[in-house]
């Protein structure tokens, strides 16, 4: 039972990193600085909700996408994982301006806050990955389960967005972007050294 335990709370980490925390907090607050509160709960509830539905069918459809195009779950290993890492040295650069809804009623829980801030074509990648990976019922269970835990995590962050802000501040967001840069990095090495592994191990 530890056992498993201890893989949740890792793959939970992992996805969480995975869907770029600080990125979709900046454009969260930078896309609602307008907003009534009750709006900005709805775009967070939104948000999780698309981000978990999204990265469902992804995760569990990976590998009929892989099949469909002929792609290897190798070659896909290296690729995603090179996308995750320039996904790294992005977080870490000085963050771009925030999106700002150029019409009141523009919606941006979908476009840009899902997809492609959460869900970005690196995210995209690791997750077919790590779907496609899970060869058990229980090992495919286990990662829905740590999408849905870090995809309600993202809800909650949004949903206390005002206050992380003041809580933390610039100062404190900055840190928060480059920790999560640099496991995003280790990630994307764990993965493209295991593609290049099984490329020359068969």
């Amino acid at each position: 039972m530890e056992l498993i335990f201890a893989e949740l709370f890792s793959t939970v980490i992992k996805l969480f990193a995975l869907l770029t925390p600080p990125a979709v907090l900046s454009a969260f607050l930078g896309g609602t600085q307008n907003y009534g509160s009750r709006r900005k709960r709805r775009t967070a509830l939104r948000t999780g909700a698309a981000v978990f539905i999204i990265g469902s069918v992804l995760y569990f459809f990976g590998d009929s996408i892989f099949s469909t195009f002929g792609f290897t779950l190798d070659a896909f290993r290296i690729g995603s994982g090179i996308l995750l890492f320039l996904t790294a040295v992005a977080i870490m650069s000085p963050p771009a301006e925030a999106h700002t809804p150029e019409h009141a009623d523009e919606d941006i829980s979908i476009v840009p806050l899902a997809l492609p801030i959460c869900l970005g074509p690196a995210s995209i990648g690791t997750l077919m990955v790590l779907g496609a990976s899970a060869d058990t019922l229980a090992s495919r269970l286990l990662g829905f389960f740590s999408l849905f835990i870090a995809s309600a995590l993202i809800t909650l962050m949004l949903l206390a967005a005002d206050h992380v802000q003041r809580i933390l501040g610039r100062t404190g967001l900055a840190v928060l972007a480059k920790l999560t840069g640099l496991l995003l990095a280790a990630i994307a090495a764990q993965v493209v050294f295991t593609g290049i592994k099984n490329f020359l191990i068969p």
